[in-house]
């Protein structure tokens, strides 16, 4: 056999010429950003920070605090009164459901073991279960049809705190933080308080920047001291030394970041050591409550074992808003709305963590003039049906997941008080009355605080991405004051 003959680099290029040589061109277009980048993708090197920004326009709300509910609360029990399934408790519901644990599935109906009333001057109908709840109604709008159509817990949170039921992209907190900026630059844009008890389902995703720099990316604070964990310099490290250390770092951090430009974690990374160097002051005076009242402790339920923990959460939420932070979330362990089972003792327990701290917080900041420029939000990801999840005897009963149609509430900001928007069906197990999507939400939540949730864009993979996803949904004017 006659050996091939040793190729010259000519030849080799030659005959490689759609391999190797299109490579090239394209690592060098790629160098030029030219290479795959529409016309409306900006091509010089982004520099992000958490400076005030201005919006588009006026917006009503300047912060935002959302008391996340993970597990599901059950709105026919909670906020959604149903005659019709009361009054045909144990007979079979006449439509199709689709259950997350068919083994356990029954189609009777469940009438809700507890009374509803009339509130406020606004009549709005609540259950015996929230009695604190109450007396907010009239600066409360309770939209009633929300729904993300999706059964399970992760998908259904992530559509309603990233836009989109997949995993990896950015929470709520992240875009209102990247859009406008932060008004206190020695504390945290986007504060996460979680619950000592542990972290809620899927847990740090919930507060993710996504693809957005880490700049963006919920800052975890937590209910017990220390508070924010290493935030202290050792005490042989403090003082003058400390100063002269971080003096010096600086320095070096900006003459890399100087030959490394456009590099985002490379920033987000140097501006995180500089936020936490000032937030050694700026975080200890925040998250102190030492110099709140008695009348405001006992307000929030800090005299009460039962609401302690989250009337402390709470309380710290309203100082972090009024000190300039722009979003604040707050979670629950686990899915402690979750009630498969024993709903009876389930949810009354949920409730009474609940309800005292997050009427006490609504109540607080109108207080101080501070609910005009700041949403309160108050739901979880998915709701109840309307049937039994039968466990045998009728007091272990539960009720399984249902994301047809459930209840959530907003109050502050631009959002119009003592409102009822839309409705679910006879049973409560659909919305059927003006639904309202998570984009919907989100579109809602932008407005108020001055964006167009189609011109609200990041440039990602070559594509402007949006909250809303680039989806139909609406503004929903209606429940806006």
């Amino acid at each position: 056999m006659t050996p091939h003959p040793f190729l010259s680099r000519r030849h080799f290029l030659q005959r490689n010429a759609l391999g190797i040589g299109s490579v090239a061109l394209a690592w060098m277009r790629r160098e030029e950003t030219v290479f795959a980048t529409p016309p409306a993708v900006p091509r010089e090197p982004l520099s992000f920070n958490l400076k005030p920004k201005v919006a588009a326009r006026e917006g009503r709300a300047r912060a935002m605090i959302s008391l996340f509910m993970h597990g599901g609360p059950s709105h026919v029990d909670l906020f959604d009164p149903k005659p019709e399934l009361t009054r045909r408790s144990g007979e079979d519901y006449p439509g199709e459901i689709t259950f997350s644990f068919v083994d356990r599935a029954s189609k009777k109906l469940f009438g809700s073991p507890w009374q509803f009333q009339k509130r406020g001057q606004s009549g709005m109908e609540v259950s015996e279960l929230l009695p604190h709840f109450s007396t907010i109604v009239d600066d409360v709008c309770l939209i009633r049809s929300m729904h993300t159509d999706i059964n399970g817990h992760e998908p259904s949170i992530w559509s309603m705190n990233t836009g989109k039921p997949q995993p990896g992209r950015p929470a709520l907190g992240s875009w209102i933080t990247y859009a406008l900026g932060n008004e206190s630059q020695d504390l945290p844009a986007y504060v996460v308080l979680t619950d000592p008890g542990g972290h809620p389902v899927d847990g740090a995703r919930n507060w993710s920047n996504g693809w957005m720099p880490p700049l963006f990316q919920g800052t975890v604070v937590r209910s017990r001291e220390p508070r924010i964990l290493n935030l202290d310099a050792p005490p042989f490290l403090r003082g003058e030394l400390q100063r002269q250390n971080l003096d010096f770092l600086e320095k070096l951090n900006r003459e890399h970041a100087l030959r490394h430009p456009g590099e985002n974690d490379l920033e987000a990374r140097i501006a995180s050591y500089e936020l936490a160097a000032r937030m050694q002051l700026a975080a200890k005076e925040a998250l102190d409550l030492s110099g709140e009242s008695e009348a405001t402790k006992k307000l929030y339920g800090l005299d009460d074992p039962v609401t302690q923990e989250y009337g402390t959460r709470c309380l710290l939420a309203r100082r972090l808003v009024e000190r300039g932070v722009r979003f604040v979330q707050l979670f629950v362990n686990g899915q402690i709305w979750d009630n498969h089972e024993n709903i009876r003792k389930g949810l009354a327990g949920c409730c009474r963590k609940t309800d005292r701290p997050s009427a006490a917080l609504v109540l607080d900041l109108k207080a101080r003039g501070l609910l005009d420029t700041t949403i309160v939000h108050w739901g979880g990801e998915i709701g109840r049906l309307p049937v039994t999840e039968n466990h045998g005897p009728a007091e272990k009963a539960g009720r399984d997941h249902n994301g047809q149609g459930f209840s959530t509430w907003l109050a502050g900001g631009g959002i119009r008080g003592g409102t009822v928007y839309g409705g679910t069906d006879e049973f409560g197990h659909k919305a059927v009355q003006n639904p309202v999507s998570p984009n919907d939400y989100h579109a809602t939540l932008l407005h108020l605080f001055g964006f167009d949730h189609s011109e609200l864009t990041f440039h990602f993979n070559s594509q402007a991405q949006h909250l809303t996803d680039g989806k139909p949904c609406r503004v929903v004017r209606e429940i806006l004051s």
